[in-house]
């Protein structure tokens, strides 16, 4: 037997409790990994307040992150005691997730836990900055240098524009911080924003091509706030997108892109290849401060995480949320 949180729905509400689990109700998989630490993702508190369909099978296990030591294996990749991490591949969604003490996945989705960090502070770049940092290096291959202008990073508290504020900063990018919470200035300055602006400023409609301003831009909102970012994009610039905050919808037009040149790089971190996996936590390895890190985190236990899902989907979580598992 093992703890783990488990989300379940038969013909009543939509139920998600901590509780002893049978190790023969793990799902099928070569690798079976002693979980030490996951993370409470946005997808992770979507899953377990029921705000949106994000599981697809039930009874799940949620947490789309984990870091542990192998316990036993049937790939020859992997040994008993190696240390690894998963992000994504559908776990915590289709199939058992991290936020337990015992996981079962195919060899295949696991990476070698990178030295520059231990379990704790994997789980706390967790899928958030590792998504960060995929937006980083796609800024990077469509041209974008320090030097070039202003890059606007939104949803700038949260897990991956936090994470993508500190990994553009460091490379000596202008980092402007668009947030919806203007109390977290002070945090935003120290993780390197070099400016702090407020989601409402461009969280309304405007012109389908507004002044130029920025040479590139991460957007986790989505929405209108995307709509108005891309309208605002300096010629030739590059948005990475990757999160709907703000919602799915889009209400733009194509201006930018054929006007300006502008280009909207879309970022899945969820069924990336394992190369691209490797080139962002070898980034985040170099380019990420241990130091730093640690003021992003907050650790919470693994029976705060129900309580704790929608704080963070209403915008008042900052940072990262690491789980002990």
């Amino acid at each position: 037997m093992f703890r783990g949180l488990l989300i379940d729905k038969q013909d009543g509400p939509q139920t998600a409790v901590v509780q002893d689990l049978s190790e023969a109700s793990l799902p099928e998989g070569d690798v079976t990994v002693r979980v030490a630490w996951s993370t409470l993702n946005y997808k992770d508190a979507l899953a377990i307040t029921g705000r949106s369909p994000v599981v697809r099978r039930f009874p799940m296990v949620p947490g789309i992150d984990f870091a542990g030591v192998v316990e036993s294996s049937a790939d020859p990749a992997w040994q008993p005691g190696d240390a690894v991490l998963l992000n994504g591949w559908g776990v915590g969604e289709t199939r058992w997730g991290g936020l337990a003490e015992r996981a079962r996945v195919p060899g295949r989705w696991l990476i070698a836990l990178p030295a520059a960090f231990d379990a704790r502070q994997a789980m706390g770049i967790g899928t958030a900055g590792y998504t960060a940092a995929l937006c980083v290096l796609a800024l990077e291959r469509h041209g974008l240098a320090p030097g070039q202008g202003p890059v606007l990073v939104t949803g700038a508290a949260g897990g991956v524009g936090s994470v993508a504020v500190a990994l553009l900063a460091r490379r000596g990018h202008e980092v402007v911080a668009l947030t919806g919470r203007p109390q977290e200035e002070d945090f935003l300055r120290g993780l390197g924003a070099s400016q702090v602006i407020a989601r409402a400023e461009l969280d309304r409609p405007g012109r389908p091509l507004e002044k130029e301003r920025w040479a590139g831009a991460v957007d986790v909102v989505g929405g209108q706030v995307l709509a108005s970012v891309c309208a605002a994009m300096r010629y030739g610039g590059t948005v990475a997108a990757c999160g709907l905050a703000g919602g799915m919808s889009w209400p733009a037009t194509v201006a930018p892109f054929i006007l300006r040149g502008v280009t909207l790089a879309g970022i899945d971190s969820v069924m990336a290849p394992i190369e691209a996996r490797q080139q962002a936590w070898a980034r985040l390895s170099s380019d990420l401060d241990p130091a730093l890190l640690e003021r992003l985190l907050r650790e919470i236990a693994l029976d705060e995480a129900v309580a704790l899902a929608p704080e963070l989907l209403d915008g008042r979580v900052r940072g990262r949320l690491v789980v002990r598992i």
